[in-house]
């Protein structure tokens, strides 16, 4: 081999090491400069205050601040697309809910689902099937039961696609619910709908309806998570009361755009998780009926599969479409 040609190789290996260690010092530097957290709810809710908790307790993991950008919109639409089409850099993530699963069954959206990849889950809070104070049902036995006589009952929700909407749903198709759904604007008008004795049911998220519920503004007939909610365990499960496919909440996790370097979302997996698991955080969640999680991405990613799988069914079964 001539001195020309050996230069020539050298200087390709070279090149090709130098191009293959850029994602990993990129990731050794990570995080140089404020981490965005874009959360597709405005402030207040579930999804934004699992967000906030989360980017507390990773920012002093990372030594980095953590900024929540709230960007409402389209049923979760517009900040997931933000996210999708940032920079890959490990600067800027989506503070997840349901809908990066579940909008692209129902309805149009301006990015693909494998733009966003999983990171971590954050936590939940258990949804809760609730009816006016003065309703006659007692659980949600007497609830269905009594749907399937007449014209069926009045059920509010949130808008295409949301929680409430699967629930109903999940109550229709597989238990013969007669359900009458009338869609609000938003989580909050749903609820007041059945505070005012407008409409006979709707769920909502633990942490919004709790209060009401220990107040006596609202009767909860059951949560429609796997297991009872730690601030109110005397509410059973819809699964306790044989709904068995009745399972869904108000989930938070971190989504990264597509291409983000492995290192660095292991970093921030790594980092949410720590934060959940810190007790003070998570006697404080517990407390407003919202269950820390944590884990590894690989647990969200499965997370995110069986969760796509399970609504898609509701999807299918429903015909459940934006109009």
């Amino acid at each position: 081999m001539t001195v020309s040609r050996r230069s020539a190789l050298a200087c390709a290996v070279a090149l090709l090491a130098g191009a293959q260690a850029v994602p990993a010092l990129a990731a050794d530097a990570w995080p140089s400069r404020p981490i965005h957290f874009v959360v597709p709810f405005g402030p207040g809710g579930a999804n934004d205050l699992l967000a906030r908790a989360a980017a507390d307790g990773a920012s002093k993991v990372l030594g980095q601040p953590i900024v929540v950008d709230n960007k409402p919109g389209a049923g979760t639409i517009v900040g997931s697309d933000i996210v999708a089409k940032a920079a890959p850099d490990g600067y800027t993530f989506l503070i997840s809910s349901a809908g990066v699963v579940s909008n692209s069954m129902i309805r149009k959206v301006p990015y693909k689902d494998s733009d966003l990849v999983p990171v971590a889950m954050i936590g939940l809070a258990p949804s809760v099937i609730v009816v006016p104070a003065n309703s006659p049902y007692k659980d949600l036995k007497e609830f269905v039961a009594a749907s399937k006589k007449g014209a069926g009952l009045h059920w509010s929700t949130a808008g295409v696609g949301s929680t409430p909407h699967f629930v109903e749903g999940m109550l229709t198709s597989e238990y013969g619910a007669k359900l009458d759904v009338v869609p609000y604007k938003s989580g909050n008008e749903s609820l007041s709908a059945v505070l005012g004795n407008q409409v006979d049911a709707t769920s909502e998220a633990s942490i919004v309806v709790l209060p009401q519920i220990k107040a006596g503004k609202l009767k909860a007939l059951a949560t429609t998570w796997t297991k009872r909610i730690a601030a109110y365990p005397q509410l059973p499960t819809a699964i306790e009361q044989g709904f068995k496919n009745v399972e869904i909440a108000h989930w938070a996790g971190v989504h990264a755009p597509a291409g983000t370097p492995p290192a660095i979302l292991d970093k921030m997996a790594a980092a949410v998780d720590h934060a959940m698991k810190d007790p003070a955080l998570v006697a404080k969640l517990r407390a407003m009926g919202i269950e820390p999680i944590g884990g590894t991405r690989a647990y969200f990613a499965r997370f995110c599969a069986d969760e796509g799988a399970r609504l898609g069914k509701v999807v299918k079964a429903t015909g459940m479409k934006d109009e």
